[in-house]
């Protein structure tokens, strides 16, 4: 009997508590969603990411652009490519300071590109750094560029065959959205 009655009392309550709180939710208004105002800073940002790109051998990022001028395969032991043992995909490029930061070509290039032969069915095939194909380099690779100025460089990736084209990956930074790829015959 006195289960009955605690049961009996405990089903009152609820439904009583549930009521009220059905009555509290009926006499509040609805919530407007607050508007959070868009700050001059945000939009600016937001038109700057929408022109990054990487298309016909340009990448644009927000503080740098890397345009490719040329690319060359360079066989082990010729010129630029003296010390190596494997031939090389070599790229002459150049870069352009957009912004007030430090920025330097060889620095700009690896924050940027990630560069890959697509010939293993199993892993990501991404090449590993040959010496500079171009020795006119040599004292100016570390140079800071000034805002709004260019500097020219060169690097090169050691192939493993001479068969599969070479891809540019280009990421908005290290680690950043990817901008595009572009693939790069190396067949003689």
């Amino acid at each position: 009997m006195k289960k009955k009655l605690i049961f009996s009392t405990a089903l009152v309550l609820s439904l009583g508590l549930a009521a009220c709180g059905e009555e509290k939710a009926k006499e509040e208004p609805p919530k407007e969603e607050i508007q959070t105002p868009v700050s001059a800073d945000k939009i600016e940002k937001e038109e700057q990411s929408e022109d990054v790109y990487f298309k016909d051998g340009e990448a644009k990022l927000v503080d740098l652009k890397i345009k490719i001028k040329e690319t060359k395969v360079i066989p082990a032991g010729e010129k630029g490519n003296e010390y190596g043992e494997k031939p090389v995909i070599a790229i002459w490029y150049e870069t352009t300071n957009l912004s007030d930061k430090e920025i330097d070509p060889g620095t700009a290039w690896f924050a940027v590109f990630t560069v890959i032969q697509d010939n293993n069915p199993n892993a990501v095939n991404k090449l590993e750094i040959g010496s500079l194909p171009d020795e006119s380099f040599l004292e100016t690779q570390m140079e800071n560029i000034k805002k709004g100025g260019t500097v020219e460089h060169a690097i090169a990736y050691e192939l493993d065959d001479l068969e599969t084209p070479v891809t540019l990956v280009a990421n908005q930074g290290i680690g950043g959205k990817e901008l595009g790829k572009q693939d790069y015959q190396v067949k003689q």
